[in-house]
């Protein structure tokens, strides 16, 4: 297996097939880092897609002072961010739609017909205002947050990605967790 360096080295030189074993190899990272910062999976996908093109443009001048999957996580954690900033909107699915779940009845139907509404009902309530909770965050809190209790990076990782230093990450972590905690008292 071609290390990432000689990867990187002949992508550098025009490489297409090089290039894109480097994205094979770091394509579900990103998408899961963006996709927990995201809510719609077409978000992640635009995310995923954005970062992919900038590190094809800026691959050239890459120094290699870092790991690539640093910096690839770095681009990453700058499109989520800007992405946010550009498109400031939710989107909620109503279970009256009369819209077909896969097997052929609508939302409503299924979840009505479940012999375990209840505790379903529970999950996505408690999910529900999990997601609200995150949601409140600030960008860079919630990008630390996420980083760190959904896709379980170190702090010192979390710093590397994103480029701010260890007690940055700390100071956004222990704020939105307290944010968090305190959005979900009356669930816990």
């Amino acid at each position: 297996m071609m290390q990432d360096l000689d990867l990187i080295q002949r992508a550098k030189s025009g490489d297409m097939g090089a290039f894109e074993q480097l994205v094979f190899r770091y394509d579900k990272q990103v998408l899961t880092i963006a996709a927990r910062y995201v809510q719609s999976s077409e978000d992640a996908k635009d995310i995923y897609q954005e970062v992919f093109l900038r590190v094809f443009r800026s691959l050239p001048r890459f120094q290699l002072r870092s790991q690539f999957s640093t910096w690839l996580f770095r681009i990453t954690t700058n499109v989520c961010l800007t992405h946010r900033a550009k498109r400031k909107r939710h989107t909620h699915t109503s279970l009256s739609q009369d819209s077909d779940d896969e097997h052929g009845g609508s939302r409503a139907e299924a979840i009505s017909d479940s012999s375990a509404t209840d505790e379903r009902a529970e999950n996505s309530d408690t999910a529900f205002h999990v997601t609200q909770a995150v949601g409140t965050l600030s960008p860079k809190q919630k990008m630390v947050f996420t980083m760190k209790y959904y896709d379980g990076y170190k702090i010192r990782e979390i710093a590397q990605m994103t480029g701010l230093n260890e007690g940055t990450v700390k100071r956004y972590l222990f704020a939105a967790t307290r944010k968090v905690r305190t959005s979900l008292k009356d669930l816990l």
